[in-house]
């Protein structure tokens, strides 16, 4: 009986214990901690911040308007503390991010947010402006007594030393996609951890293998300078495809588009800062980046074009016909990553059901254009600034490809022979199939990204009956084609016909073959 006297003993203590303990963390709570609070707030001041700000985003130099003080400054005078998170690239924990609420928003390449959505099942986030576009900071380089050209790839033992889910893996899958390839294996990939990984693994390789090394500045130009080594494409040479935007959280950006407006004015002032002095961009990678020397932040900065305020007008739609030149619409963007994405089969269909508008938002440019948004004055009330109107540099446009002579054509570099499925002629003439109209149509698209190239349009025939008479009509399906082209808009002096020698029976041969070149770098 004393026994289970005790143990109710002990069960009542331990009650009262818990009471205590519920009636000592009330009183904390209801009470102390409230009139510390006060005392806190009595004897402290407000705060100059009324909203606070996160954006993820990794440690890449075409960031560092983001992390620049300019930055912090012009949304410090709009009362917003902006702390900027560093997620190591994790492309998939940044979506997660947004999703959870962790930040409001974050910074990709269009090809990683596909990527990632792809993998996640959806979008919490929709982009609100282009950042920048990648002009030469990435490059595919290889030996050139191994590969001297693209086409050179065509080949079971060749390889892509990459790191994997960068600007630079989307590099060579735009070669793969992008070029006739058909022998390259299914194991095409060999990945390093880092761009100087790379370039270490290039340094130690035979020169005779035929493997390209796909890197980014500052190795790239590091490698240019090793003996033999060549670049094969580099980035300046293609269009629209590696492109980075900011997005915003979808509820973040429904309950709050004047702080998101509020953050696109202040990136765009905050380039404008830097892009109006001379070496502006220069000295902002440098500061972000101690380790690079001087030459190297400059060979970064000649990489990457920054976009401007009347360019994201332009991608974004606002800004059409002539005042355009000839940027490509944001949709489209969208619509041809995605094409790269599923013909490499990094993605097994298009994860925006072809509502490629779904994953961005124009609203907060539409209402900055509306309102005369100058990135230059806060007042928005510059004298003689229109509609429309930018910064320094308004479109920036790809040069204009000359004409050539015969001998500038002949000494045309070799890039690739471009993947086009075999244009069909109707029976013995030079008449374009109907169906195959659309594949010329798809040409002229790939042959918007790549601005920089020269276009070969080579015809060819059987070798059946008389040779000259082939001759004549391989060339007569060469110009057939290149009329076509011409009048989707390709320009006459980046394209030029030739006629192979008629070489098989195979119906094979009864088509047209597409090769790009190069003026030499």
């Amino acid at each position: 009986m004393s026994e289970e006297n005790g143990s109710k003993g002990c069960l009542i203590a331990v009650v009262w214990l818990a009471l205590l303990a519920i009636l000592g963390g009330a009183v904390w709570f209801l009470y102390t901690k409230p009139k510390k609070e006060q005392l806190n707030q009595d004897t402290g001041s407000s705060s100059q911040y009324t909203h606070e700000l996160s954006i993820a985003a990794d440690l890449f130099s075409g960031y560092a308007v983001l992390r620049s003080a300019q930055m912090r400054d012009n949304l410090k005078l709009e009362g917003i503390r902006l702390t900027m998170v560093d997620d190591g690239a994790d492309y998939g924990a940044r979506l997660e991010a947004l999703e959870d609420g962790d930040v409001q928003m974050a910074v990709y390449t269009i090809d990683s947010l596909l990527m990632a959505g792809a993998k996640a099942g959806g979008f919490p986030a929709s982009i609100v402006m282009l950042i920048d576009e990648t002009k030469g900071a990435d490059a595919v380089l290889a030996y050139k007594s191994a590969v001297a050209s693209l086409q050179e790839l065509d080949n079971a033992d060749a390889r892509f030393v990459l790191t994997p889910s960068s600007p630079s893996e989307f590099l060579a899958r735009v070669v793969k996609s992008h070029f006739k390839l058909p022998n390259l294996s299914a194991d095409w990939m060999i990945e390093s951890s880092g761009s100087a990984d790379v370039l270490k693994k290039m340094k130690s390789a035979k020169q005779s293998d035929k493997s390209v090394y796909v890197m980014w500045e500052p190795q790239v130009s590091q490698a240019k300078q090793l003996p033999g080594v060549e670049v094969i494409l580099d980035s300046s040479k293609i269009k629209g495809l590696i492109v980075d935007v900011l997005v915003a959280r979808r509820e973040y950006l429904r309950d709050h588009p004047d702080k998101v407006r509020t953050v696109v004015e202040a990136y765009s002032r905050a380039a404008h800062h830097y892009r109006s002095q001379a070496g502006g961009f220069s000295k902002l990678v440098k500061s972000d980046d101690p380790s690079l020397s001087d030459a190297e932040a400059k060979s970064l900065v000649n990489g990457i074009q920054w976009k401007n305020t009347l360019e994201n007008y332009t991608h974004f739609g606002l800004v059409r016909g002539v005042s355009a030149g000839d940027l490509l619409s944001l949709e489209d963007m969208i619509a041809n990553v995605t094409d790269v994405l599923i013909k490499t089969d990094a993605l097994e269909s298009d994860p925006l059901g072809g509502r490629h508008s779904s994953l961005y938002f124009d609203q907060i440019l539409i209402d900055m254009k509306a309102d005369n948004f100058h990135p230059a004055n806060r007042m928005n009330l510059i004298e003689g600034l229109g509609q429309g109107t930018d910064d320094l540099q308004g479109v920036r446009t790809n040069a204009h490809l000359g004409s050539l002579s015969d001998d500038q054509w002949n000494t045309l570099q070799s890039v690739g022979d471009l993947d086009v499925p075999s244009i069909g002629f109707r029976r013995g003439s030079a008449v374009v199939s109907l169906s195959s109209e659309h594949e010329l149509r798809r040409l002229k698209k790939m042959l918007d990204s790549f601005p920089s190239f020269y276009l070969r349009v080579v015809g060819q025939a059987r070798a059946v009956g008389d040779p000259e008479a082939n001759r004549r009509l391989a060339e007569s399906r060469a110009e057939s084609v290149v009329s076509f082209l011409m009048g989707e808009g390709v320009k006459a002096d980046r394209i030029r016909t030739e006629a192979a020698p008629a070489a098989s029976r195979a119906g094979s041969v009864q088509s047209v073959r597409f090769e790009l070149g190069q003026v030499p770098y």
